[in-house]
C-alpha cells in the first residue's frame, strides 16, 4: 500500500455507499485503523492515522443520511480512539460477553461435530478449562485438535493418548 491509499479506499467505499444506498458499510477489525492516536515518526503509523482521519471525516458527513448505516466490529474496544465513538459516528456499542460454561461446551461440540471424536472426550470438562475463551478461540481449539490428530496419524480426536 502506498501513502494515501488507505484514505482513498475509505473515500471510495463511502462514495460507493452513496451511489448504492440504502446500504450498510461493515468494517471488521476496526482496531486495525482506529487505534488511539499518538505521535510517531514511522510512516506506516502515519498512514494508519491518515486513514482513520479520513474515516472520521466520512462518518461526520454521513450523519444526515439515514439510508446508509455504518457498523464496525472489534475484539479490542479498549484500544479504539475515543473520537470514533462520539455522537453521530459509531455512537452505539453492543458487547457480546464470553459464553457461559454450558455454551462453551455446546460450541466445542458444534465445531467438532464433523470430526471423529473419541468417546472419552468430556466437553463439559473442556468447557470448564476454557473460562475466558470466546467462540472463535473455541473453534481454534477444535481445529488445532484436528490438526494434532492428523499429525499423529490418529483416527480420532482425543484429549488422551489415542491410537
Amino acid at each position: 500500500m502506498f501513502i494515501g491509499d488507505g484514505a482513498k479506499l475509505v473515500r471510495d467505499a463511502f462514495q460507493l455507499a452513496k451511489e448504492k444506498s440504502p446500504c450498510i458499510i461493515f468494517i471488521d477489525e476496526i482496531d486495525a485503523i482506529g487505534t488511539k492516536r499518538f505521535d510517531s515518526e514511522v510512516s506506516g503509523d502515519r498512514e494508519v492515522q491518515r486513514t482513520m482521519l479520513e474515516l472520521l471525516n466520512q462518518l461526520d458527513g454521513f450523519s444526515s443520511d439515514d439510508r446508509i448505516k455504518v457498523i464496525a466490529a472489534t475484539n479490542r474496544a479498549d484500544i479504539l480512539d475515543p473520537a470514533l465513538m462520539r455522537s453521530g459516528r459509531l455512537d452505539r456499542k453492543i458487547e457480546f460477553p464470553h459464553p457461559t460454561e454450558e455454551a462453551r461446551a455446546r460450541i466445542l461440540q458444534i465445531h467438532s461435530r464433523k470430526m471423529n471424536v473419541h468417546p472419552d472426550v468430556n466437553f463439559e470438562e473442556l468447557a470448564r478449562s476454557t473460562d475466558d475463551f470466546n467462540g472463535a478461540q473455541l473453534k481454534a481449539v477444535c481445529v488445532e485438535a484436528g490438526m494434532l490428530a492428523l499429525r499423529r496419524d490418529a483416527t480420532e480426536v482425543c484429549v488422551c493418548v489415542c491410537v
